[in-house]
């Protein structure tokens, strides 16, 4: 079982101070079912575990629709304030006791600032698309890459959404191809995992 070899990797590099694992993938790979299992392996194995989820902090749509940009462009730049996590999240992993951080409310398409305590000693995981960006990978001790076909990504999409395939291929696609052909996040990982 992949989610057995991953833990062990986790456990054999954890060294009672903080560890921070980057879980990166493409949307609907499958990466917040994963690091579920890996959080809760991990508190089976008494290490105290702080997850992020990177869609949490996603801007307001004003922000990433509509912006005059490529479709493309705006889901993959403008989608999260990249510069912002740098300072306000990425950089303050390793040391701070907390972190305040703009969750994004997508029913109400509003931001609302929350604080996270982080615990001393623990295991931060972040989650999410496109982790490897040049802005981000330094600050990650080891990071997963769940690779998923295309296909049985968006299969995993409700059928409703599944008829917009025209916004996947200008939209989230293109955005994908770029990260894949210009970061080549699969070969930068420490461990790739399939789904």
């Amino acid at each position: 079982m992949q989610e057995g070899t991953l833990l062990k990797a986790i456990l054999n590099r954890y060294v009672d101070e903080r560890f921070i694992l980057g879980f990166d993938g493409l949307s609907r790979a499958g990466k917040t079912t994963i690091v579920e299992e890996i959080r809760k392996g991990l508190i089976d194995n008494e290490k105290t575990v702080c997850v992020f989820h990177i869609d949490d902090y996603i801007v307001e749509r004003k922000k990433r629709y509509d912006t005059g940009f490529e479709e493309w462009h705006e889901y993959y730049n403008l989608q999260w304030d990249v510069e912002y996590l740098s300072q306000q999240l990425f950089a303050k992993l390793r040391d701070a006791e907390e972190v305040t951080l703009p969750f994004y409310n997508s029913k109400s398409d509003e931001i609302i600032q929350r604080t996270v305590v982080i615990p001393h000693d623990c295991i931060i995981i972040v989650e999410g698309v496109f982790l490897q960006r040049k802005e981000w990978r330094e600050f990650f001790d080891f990071v997963v890459y769940l690779d998923c076909p295309r296909q049985t990504r968006f299969e995993r999409e409700s059928a409703n959404i599944r008829q917009h395939v025209e916004k996947f291929k200008t939209r989230y696609w293109k955005a994908e191809d770029y990260y894949l052909n210009t970061l080549c996040p699969l070969s930068k990982a420490d461990m790739v995992l399939s789904s």
